[in-house]
């Protein structure tokens, strides 16, 4: 694994710096009107971050041999989403954080009303992206599917949907298949979205390869969020950049409650092997998709 992370390690920092010069470029500017709304846009996104979502669809084009100008607004548009449910999940109706990325949350730095407005702006603005940014595939059957992944990974049968069970669990005891459902929805459907719109850019992709990515990113979603709930027992406030413990504060069920910790770190090594065993039909070619994989479930924030 050491030989996959150095080559992650530079790969990561290039594609790390691509995203924030290309989210940059494509929020408002904080001097256009509404200021305010527009700074916070822009405080909330730019404020650091992993990009692990759009990592994974600049890794998973590297694979197919696509070039990363073709991708990157679909790339924008994940982080932006992603971003839009941060600020959301913070928000005192939610999980009522202090800190994200070792910073006050945007609600914090603002102000509840501000927060949710920046919330709604990146959603819209990410489906803007795909819709209407040149750099993307012109076929509009590509357009058409890369919006309706993202509608899709982020609904009530995805991400809203695992929010709002995360939400209606806390303070119960549930199940270990309840909370990998919940887990499968909440963190899992975007990280499967990250994969399958970076192939949904590839026109005339062999079915079978499509197939093998599919196979990939539905354990490689539930890994991590299992090594979140890890972290969250395992890892510190400063190190994390948000509270640590907030699950057990919240009553909020985890692979670490129910199963442990030396099961749930067992249950993520088999869900890592699966991926990475699901990537085979794309030879060596996925190999910064894999330094990718390994990158995501040894890190410590």
């Amino acid at each position: 694994m050491s030989a996959a992370l150095e080559i992650a390690g530079t790969q990561l920092e290039a594609w790390r710096a691509r995203m924030e010069e290309a989210l940059a470029r494509r929020l408002p500017r904080a001097e256009e009107l509404p200021e305010r709304l527009h700074a916070a846009m822009r405080y909330s996104v730019l404020g650091g971050g992993k990009r692990v979502r759009p990592i994974l669809l600049l890794a998973t084009a590297h694979a197919l041999g696509l070039q990363e100008a073709e991708v990157e607004a679909a790339a924008c548009a994940l982080e932006l989403v992603h971003v839009y449910s941060l600020v959301h999940d913070d928000m005192p109706a939610m999980d009522d954080d202090d800190l994200r990325r070792g910073r006050p949350t945007c609600h914090k730095a603002y102000d509840e009303a501000t927060a949710l407005l920046v919330g709604d702006a990146l959603q819209s603005l990410a489906f803007q992206l795909l819709a209407h940014d040149p750099s993307l595939p012109q076929d509009p059957q590509v357009r058409v599917r890369l919006v309706g992944l993202l509608a899709e990974a982020i609904g009530s049968r995805g991400m809203a949907g695992g929010q709002a069970i995360d939400l209606e669990s806390e303070g119960l005891k549930i199940g270990i298949e309840q909370v990998e459902r919940m887990h499968s929805l909440k963190t899992g459907a975007l990280i499967r979205a990250s994969v399958m719109m970076g192939a949904a850019c590839a026109s005339g992709l062999d079915p079978a390869l499509e197939r093998a990515l599919a196979g990939f990113a539905a354990p490689i979603g539930l890994a991590f969020q299992i090594q979140d709930d890890l972290l969250d027992e395992l890892s510190d406030t400063a190190t994390l950049g948000k509270a640590a413990g907030a699950d057990r504060e919240h009553g909020k069920s985890t692979y670490p409650s129910i199963l442990g910790i030396p099961a749930s770190q067992e249950r993520v090594r088999r869900l890592h092997q699966q991926a990475l065993d699901s990537l085979a039909p794309l030879g060596r070619g996925a190999d910064a998709l894999r330094a990718v994989t390994d990158w995501l479930l040894v890190r410590r924030n």
